[in-house]
């Protein structure tokens, strides 16, 4: 399996991120200097450009703040932890009471903006020399910038938007945050681009590829209710033939389903290189696993963790009866202790239920001493099911095809349930529920269900405290607002 393992120094704060790029290692790239980020003598040769391009990825390992809390905020599960003050941040956003002070928002802020720094700084400096595989490397570097964006304007709305130039000392008080029209036309025109030079393959695993493009593309309209638009692209990535469900649901899970049949686009991760609670962000592993693992567990193949992200009744009874996925989604500490002969202890919100996707597993003799907080557990960031149901919305929500958007929405059930029997033939709107409910169950426990509920207007019939007109979009950092002399409104509501 091959995992790509990066020692990095994340800088954090919106206009403090100008440092260095650090020494990577292992498969992906193997670089040892040190550079600055200002230097001069800087991208005169291909391997400059790469270990450039190898920082620009370096920034998804941090998108674990993303994923978790992305669930915590929904109506999946709740914060759990030692305590109720335990990561006060994550327990503030699933009670909705959540503020500008916020650090764990603020760092989800710090961390997108400088992978949208890195991509700015590689694309400065484009022209400087021509070698073979630079266009692929560009095409690359658009699709990060467009992912950080992505998850920007997701978690944000407007926000303040830089090109092919790295953000400098006095942008915050000149450059305002774009509307999100205009930052979702820029994550369009990177992708387009990016769909059109990567390749079908991806040059080393973990790399993005066509695909992948077209799926966040797909993905970008969707969110903007561009029907037409986003299912002609996802129809152009399922007409490939590249991607294929995974026939086992629970092995996709496991280290030996990473970067399978099904992966569009995945994090990679490693358990190799690891880090500490003063640094989480440093980590070459998968902190979300950790912190999501069960409390004091001994047993057979998980490991123990913090106890967070803890799903919730509700969660478990929105499973039909005969859904394989629920065993693979939601461990049942208690049948399973009882049945493996595995002992635990509980936490803050116990619900007895955990998020078994990421759940930490035994890890290789080489893993770094941690406390478990280095996991090599990829996230799985584009499936080719999400395509699927997403082309399906797209088509059904767009008065296009319901006949085919029953046949993708199919194709995931009958993997589901090991049968035909379970095939949706409705229409319309009853359709449209449909699909959401398949999109709940599908992807549960993946970071994707608070984003979904905000962007088709449920999320305050589902997530308790939710507040109409405030909690679709989360605080900008209060340090942003101030550096920015009030150039920068804050979010309404907060």
């Amino acid at each position: 399996m091959i995992k790509k393992i990066f020692n990095k120094t994340i800088l954090t704060g919106f206009f403090f991120i100008t440092a260095f790029f650090l020494s990577c290692s292992d498969d992906f790239v193997k670089v040892s200097p040190e550079y600055s980020i200002d230097s001069e003598n800087y991208f005169n040769s291909p391997d400059d450009y790469y270990m450039a391009l190898v920082a620009s990825y370096d920034l998804l390992q941090t998108t674990y703040a993303n994923a978790i809390l992305g669930e915590i905020a929904s109506d999946n599960t709740l914060c759990g932890g030692e305590s109720p003050t335990d990561v006060i941040g994550w327990q503030q956003v699933d009670d909705m009471i959540h503020t500008p002070t916020n650090s764990n928002l603020k760092d989800i802020w710090n961390w997108m903006f400088a992978g949208v720094q890195r991509t700015n700084y590689f694309m400065e400096f484009q022209d400087k020399i021509n070698f073979d595989g630079k266009e692929q490397m560009i095409g690359e570097v658009r699709f990060l910038r467009a992912y950080y964006y992505f998850e920007l304007v997701k978690w944000f709305g407007p926000v303040p938007l830089k090109v092919d130039k790295r953000f400098q000392l006095g942008d915050e008080t000149s450059i305002p945050r774009s509307p999100v029209g205009d930052v979702f036309t820029q994550i369009e025109a990177d992708l387009i681009y990016a769909s059109e030079v990567l390749s079908v393959n991806p040059p080393e695993v973990g790399r993005a590829t066509k695909g992948a493009a077209q799926s966040l593309l797909g993905k970008a309209y969707l969110y903007q209710n561009k029907f037409t638009e986003a299912a002609n692209v996802l129809q152009q990535v399922i007409n490939s033939g590249v991607y294929s469900l995974a026939t086992n649901y629970n092995d996709m899970w496991e280290m030996e389903g990473e970067n399978g049949p099904e992966s569009v686009f995945e994090v990679q991760y490693t358990d190799i290189e690891g880090a500490g609670f003063g640094c989480l962000q440093c980590s070459e592993g998968n902190i979300a696993v950790g912190f999501s693992g069960v409390r004091g567990y001994e047993g057979p193949l998980f490991s123990p963790g913090f106890s967070f992200n803890v799903p919730v009744q509700k969660a478990v009874d929105a499973f039909e009866p005969g859904d394989l996925r629920l065993g693979v989604t939601i461990l049942d500490i208690v049948a399973w202790a009882d049945t493996m002969d595995a002992a635990y202890t509980t936490g803050n919100e116990h619900t007895g239920y955990f998020n078994r996707k990421y759940l930490p597993r035994k890890r290789t003799p080489e893993a770094q001493n941690d406390l478990n907080l280095t996991n090599p557990n990829n996230y799985r960031a584009i499936r080719y099911a999400d395509v699927l149901l997403m082309a399906a919305e797209a088509l059904n929500r767009g008065g296009i095809d319901d006949t085919r958007a029953q046949d993708y929405l199919n194709l995931v059930r009958r993997r589901a349930f090991g049968d035909t029997n379970h095939d949706v033939t409705l229409t319309g709107a009853a359709l449209t529920d449909a699909i959401w409910h398949e999109r709940h169950v599908e992807l549960m426990g993946e970071g994707h269900r608070f984003f979904d509920l905000v962007r088709t207007g449920k999320a305050a019939n589902e997530i308790e405290g939710f507040v109409t007109g405030r909690h679709e979009l989360f605080p900008i950092p209060v340090e942003e607002i101030n550096f920015s002399n009030e150039n920068w409104i804050q979010n309404s509501g907060y």
